[in-house]
């Protein structure tokens, strides 16, 4: 008798990432803009997260324009200009109504930025890592990361010269019900006091940025610190979150490249401590005990390419 497996014993197929990007803007006053997504969203439901999406393909010519437009959609703010003066950008009913068209997939966010005369200031990004999903949720993701600096990046709808805030909004509870700018350090409290959600790889950027954005004031120094990281070994890393069993306290092992068990030296840790409530994290510690600007082991990053953004 025939011992082959059948059909419905096959192991079910794995998901492969889907292309996405997030994109982290960071203002003058070193807040990050996070926004909060609906509970009953089909991806990261009530999580606190930056805002992006899935790249498409009919709409994006790279993971740069996919988080300008997605951070469009899901916060209202945009990173494009004339090129002539901010003082002609389009009015807040013009955003909002183009917003809504584009969300609902009646206008090309292309076709808007040419009838406005925009161009997305795809130059401003800076890739900021890249993280993949692991094998078990039904959706995985490969999300290329970017940091954005408002006072380096011409944009509607922001300050810049004479022009006033556009201060960020939800898309009327389709996918956001709350888009606010907050301080790393602030949202890391806020995390650990349970007032919201994160997962792990925006807990990894805030913790990152939070030790570079010290104070109130955005300066040159900072933005230079972040652009070092991203022009170097940080910038480029892919990290592919595994599961390593649980510590003593019943919080879940998450190991990341670079981790003595993920190729690094011997009492090198990078991996962070997730306790877990009704399937989402409500607890993140980060165990990283190299600094990031001199000592990452590129041996332990097999992935470390620069993509196309």
């Amino acid at each position: 008798m025939s011992t082959a497996p059948t059909s419905s014993m096959a192991s079910p197929k794995i998901p492969t990432p889907r292309p996405s990007a997030s994109l982290v803007i960071v203002n003058e006053r070193n807040e990050v803009l996070l926004v909060h997504r609906n509970p009953k969203a089909s991806s990261f439901g009530g999580m606190h997260v930056f805002p992006g999406g899935n790249l498409d393909k009919k709409q994006d010519q790279s993971l740069a324009m996919t988080a300008i437009r997605e951070t469009f959609e899901e916060s209202g703010l945009l990173l494009a200009s004339s090129g002539i003066s901010s003082r002609h950008g389009p009015s807040d009913s013009v955003l909002d109504e183009a917003r809504h068209a584009i969300h609902q997939q009646k206008l090309r966010f292309q076709d808007f930025l040419q009838s406005q005369n925009l161009q997305p200031d795809v130059g401003s990004l800076l890739p900021f890592t890249q993280w993949i999903t692991p094998v078990g949720p039904p959706r995985r993701f490969h999300t290329q990361f970017f940091v954005a600096f408002l006072r380096k990046a011409p944009s509607s709808g922001f300050s810049s010269g004479a022009k006033q805030d556009r201060i960020p909004k939800h898309d009327g509870g389709q996918e956001v019900i709350e888009a606010r700018f907050v301080h790393p350090k602030i949202a890391l409290d806020e995390c650990r006091e349970g007032k919201i959600n994160v997962m792990p790889p925006q807990y990894y950027l805030l913790s990152t940025l939070a030790d570079i954005l010290q104070g109130s004031m955005n300066t040159t120094d900072q933005q230079k610190k972040v652009e070092f990281l991203s022009g170097d070994l940080f910038g480029r890393m892919c990290i592919n979150p595994r599961r390593l069993g649980e510590d003593s306290n019943g919080r879940t092992i998450l190991t990341y490249e670079g981790d003595e068990t993920r190729g690094g030296s011997k009492g090198r840790f990078h991996r962070a401590l997730v306790k877990m409530s009704s399937g989402a994290p409500n607890e993140i510690s980060l165990i990283r005990n190299f600094d990031i600007f001199s000592e990452i082991e590129t041996q332990a990053f097999s992935s470390l390419v620069i993509p196309k953004l």
